[in-house]
């Protein structure tokens, strides 16, 4: 399902332009730039929220597009994502790591990038639903939007701290976050990991986030990205041993 998150892809290769632009449309909406020039010009005129950019590009390459969408006010907020070699993200770029989103070393697999790119598009989505929501410090959605997955993975890289209450029919769990890591969760009479583990697959229901909602209780044993993880191996085993059944 395609979100509310207008994304920028600046490439000067047509075939990696058109690849990344093709998978990234089903998460977004897409705009694309051939150059720094265009894409500068696109930044101001559009205002995406978020840009996805080569850094070896002919004329204005992608670091002195970052200089100059960090020195208008009205384009120095937008996160950008570079994509680039190993090699320049060691050396020549390492100074911008506070500056840029994120980097994605080149060469990559497209389906690893895609997935690399939806997490801080889901981020992204997040902290805009609760920019225009109510100013009651709740937040509210369904699961069809986001779902359980993604809603985790987008608490944790936005550093949260607040509570997040799932249901899904006559199911709930509530689990709490500070600085986006889960450190209190309960689903009936689970707790904890366990908790965690029994509401990651769903993508039905419905989801509150409270940003002031808090826990004192510590019932996990794991990091959020830790549960994420074991939860997803736990979800492949299952379904092997159902397709083994």
């Amino acid at each position: 399902m395609s979100s509310n998150v207008k994304v920028l892809l600046v490439d000067d290769n047509p075939m990696v332009l058109e690849l990344l632009r093709h998978h990234l449309a089903e998460l977004a909406p897409v705009e694309t730039a051939a150059d720094g020039a265009e894409a500068l010009l696109k930044a101001v005129d559009l205002q995406p929220d978020l840009i996805v950019c080569d850094y070896e590009m002919p004329g204005m390459n992608g670091r002195q597009l970052l200089e100059k969408l960090k020195s208008r006010a009205n384009t120095a907020r937008i996160p950008v994502i570079l994509l680039a070699s190993k090699t320049d993200i060691g050396e020549k770029l390492k100074m911008l790591q506070d500056a840029v989103e994120d980097f994605v070393e080149k060469p990559f697999y497209v389906k690893e990038t895609v997935g690399h790119i939806k997490k801080v598009i889901d981020k992204i989505a997040l902290e805009k639903m609760a920019r225009e929501a109510p100013g009651e410090g709740t937040l509210r959605g369904s699961l069809v939007q986001m779902n359980c997955m993604d809603l985790l993975q987008s608490l944790e890289m936005g550093r949260k701290s607040c509570s997040l209450s799932l249901t899904n029919n006559s199911d709930r769990c509530d689990i709490f976050f500070s600085e986006g890591q889960i450190h209190h969760a309960v689903y009936g009479k689970l707790k904890g990991d366990a908790a965690v583990y029994q509401v990651l697959a769903w993508n039905a229901g419905n989801f509150q986030i409270d940003f002031t909602g808090t826990s004192k209780e510590q019932t996990t044993t794991r990091s959020t990205q830790g549960l994420l993880m074991e939860g997803l191996r736990l979800l492949d085993e299952a379904n092997r041993d159902s397709v083994g059944a």
